[in-house]
């Protein structure tokens, strides 16, 4: 069998959601824009498989705009429980319509009403603007299906470098590295 990452982080991902008392697929995802200002911010995990990583947010935020400028990224989980941390890095590309509507679908009602009702990354007056947004939202879908806003889809890293860092005592960690070597991947060992 080839060696890859993906067995490693669906290992460490499968432990983190045993132990972690909240949001064990809460990663952070840095951007750079096209200016070079770097950002980073946390996300959720929604999807993964060999193709990638997967987030979902609204396209015309922050984080949408520097990808579109600029489409490498890094992520990182960290999970204090376990002493482990799992750094990637990589390109961006969307999400297929289908599966940004597969997603939406399976989301709450006031998180679908949240989305249609929310200019992220914008300037909001006041908190009861945006309440009286959601309450306008609700009326407008009132016990019906809520579609997909088109200004809402997925995001997908894909990666090309991961490294799997464990904490050790005395600051004498273990790391792991993958590079995508062509279709298959280089491992090796880095310093702590």
């Amino acid at each position: 069998m080839e060696n890859t990452p993906f067995k490693q982080f669906g290992e460490w991902m499968k432990e983190a959601r045993a132990s972690e008392p909240n949001d064990s697929n809460a990663m952070t995802l840095a951007t750079v824009s096209a200016a070079g200002r770097p950002a980073a911010r946390i996300v959720l995990l929604k999807a993964w498989d060999e193709r990638g990583f997967v987030f979902y947010t609204n396209l015309e935020s922050r984080k949408s705009n520097e990808i579109r400028e600029n489409a490498q990224v890094a992520l990182l989980f960290h999970w204090k429980s376990l002493l482990r941390q799992i750094r990637i890095e990589g390109a961006v590309t969307p999400v297929s319509p289908e599966e940004a509507d597969a997603y939406f679908a399976s989301r709450y009602r006031v998180s679908k009403i949240g989305a249609w009702a929310s200019d992220q990354s914008r300037p909001l007056a006041s908190r009861e603007v945006f309440e009286a947004r959601l309450k306008e939202v609700e009326k407008r879908f009132p016990g019906e299906e809520i579609p997909r806003p088109e200004n809402w889809s997925g995001w997908r890293v894909a990666p090309d470098a991961m490294e799997f860092w464990r904490e050790r005592e005395f600051r004498l960690h273990e790391r792991v590295v993958f590079k995508r070597a062509g279709t298959g991947w280089e491992t090796g060992l880095l310093y702590p």
